[in-house]
């Protein structure tokens, strides 16, 4: 199984939180963007001020990884028009994928409305633009209902407002990989959550994002279905060895 052109290998800590000066911290994503490239990764998912800098690097490599990027992240609450701000930012530095965190403490709270509007409207974004777009739920902050409810909400609107030669370009994602859980539960994908998602936001594809550290739990959700892996231990995957990083 060759399970790189699953991989979305991911950086997204500010430096702040990896407790580095912004120059050491860019010294480290310029080390993801390149071993990205030399492994022959999917894409690389960096924070929006890193995207130029990825797509620069992309060309003199004369690679063809993708460069994917955070919308709102990671808590999803801002208003639309950040939202959108971000977004068409986003894409006039050279980003290929788009992963919005959505507004899922809104989806809890009953406002369908304000849910609906930024999947349609972050949709329509992408698809005009050519992009991939992905939808995050934090499923950690979610009980399996709401799991359940909300892929299934995602996908109607898209399968309500988008052709079907579109679905393929809209996933929705299991975790931001930055949510805090109590008693040390996990923060990411879980084997259940997954096959929620798939189940319910079908014909739409599920990317898995956090806890996918070893390549047997990337075959498993490979198997399951899944099309894309979120992972900060895309190498040691790729190489049969377990990540000690929790993403």
């Amino acid at each position: 199984m060759n399970v790189k052109q699953y991989l979305d290998s991911t950086y997204l800590k500010t430096a702040s939180q990896a407790g580095l000066s912004e120059a050491e911290n860019t010294v480290v994503v310029k080390k993801s963007i390149e071993e990205a490239i030399q492994e022959g990764f999917k894409l690389i998912m960096i924070r929006p001020e890193y995207v130029s800098l990825a797509k620069n690097m992309i060309v003199e490599a004369n690679s063809v990884l993708l460069v994917g990027t955070v919308i709102d992240f990671p808590e999803g609450k801002s208003s639309l028009e950040i939202k959108i701000k971000e977004a068409n930012e986003a894409i006039a530095n050279g980003a290929d994928d788009l992963d919005f965190v959505c507004n899922y403490e809104a989806f809890k709270n009953g406002d369908l409305d304000l849910v609906k509007k930024e999947i349609l409207i972050g949709t329509q974004i992408g698809l005009a633009n050519d992009k991939t777009v992905k939808w995050i739920i934090e499923v950690a902050a979610l009980t399996d209902k709401e799991i359940i409810q909300l892929s299934s909400l995602i996908k109607h609107v898209v399968v309500s407002n988008f052709k079907e030669e579109d679905f393929d370009s809209v996933f929705v994602k299991s975790s931001t990989g930055f949510y805090k859980t109590e008693n040390d539960l996990p923060n990411g994908a879980t084997v259940p959550a997954i096959i929620m998602m798939l189940e319910n936001a079908s014909p739409l594809s599920v990317k898995a994002a956090g806890g996918v550290r070893s390549f047997e739990e990337a075959a498993e959700m490979i198997r399951l279905g899944v099309k894309r892996i979120g992972t900060s231990a895309a190498k040691a995957i790729v190489n049969g060895e377990i990540s000690p990083n929790q993403y």
